[in-house]
């Protein structure tokens, strides 16, 4: 499988290449099937302060859905193992999710409602950039909000922005601070 390998402050040698592809080729022996595009990002922040300044982000097309792991360590080849490890057991979820016989689907949190959660290890701060620093473009075909959630669960964002089957409008659904999932949806 061929991967489109990106470096941000860093010269992507051909080492580097290898490694990159020896490690991500292990990952999708048991995946090829369901994968259709990868795209590997490794970026080194130039700021002493910064003590885990090596990241490595992979997003991969599968089946329509797209799947994302990003790790930083204080090493670049650490963070691309842990970035590889992250992406085998996510894309290990999703394929055994869409093995699974379809269950009925269950509705998000309404007023007297249980509210659906996930669950999540990703305690990142909160902060808003002061511009806009990427910009990026994606295919929107439309789905339910269950549909939304577990994509959700795929990306590692704290939203997903849709477009909801029902209503054909745009949507988006978000993870709350103190729990449970909030859904955005325009008057």
């Amino acid at each position: 499988m061929q991967f489109a390998i990106h470096g941000k402050n860093i010269e992507v040698t051909e080492p580097i290449r290898e490694y990159v592809s020896s490690k991500l080729e292990k990952v999708f022996s048991h995946f090829d099937q369901i994968t259709m595009g990868v795209d590997v990002y490794l970026s080194v922040a130039r700021n002493p302060r910064i003590s885990r300044c090596h990241s490595a982000e992979v997003t991969v097309q599968a089946n329509g859905a797209v799947i994302r792991a990003e790790e930083e360590t204080e090493n670049l080849y650490a963070s691309i193992d842990l970035v590889a490890d992250k992406l085998h057991r996510q894309l290990r979820k999703y394929k055994e999710r869409i093995q699974k016989k379809p269950k009925p689907k269950t509705a998000l949190a309404v007023a007297g409602q249980e509210p659906i959660s996930l669950p999540n290890g990703n305690d990142r701060a909160r902060g808003l950039p002061k511009e806009v620093v990427r910009t990026k473009y994606f295919a929107m075909p439309p789905m339910t909000p269950e549909e939304a959630l577990e994509q959700l669960s795929l990306v590692d964002h704290d939203f997903f922005v849709f477009r909801n089957v029902e209503t054909g409008e745009i949507n988006v659904l978000y993870e709350r601070n103190h729990g449970g999932f909030g859904l955005i949806m325009p008057r």
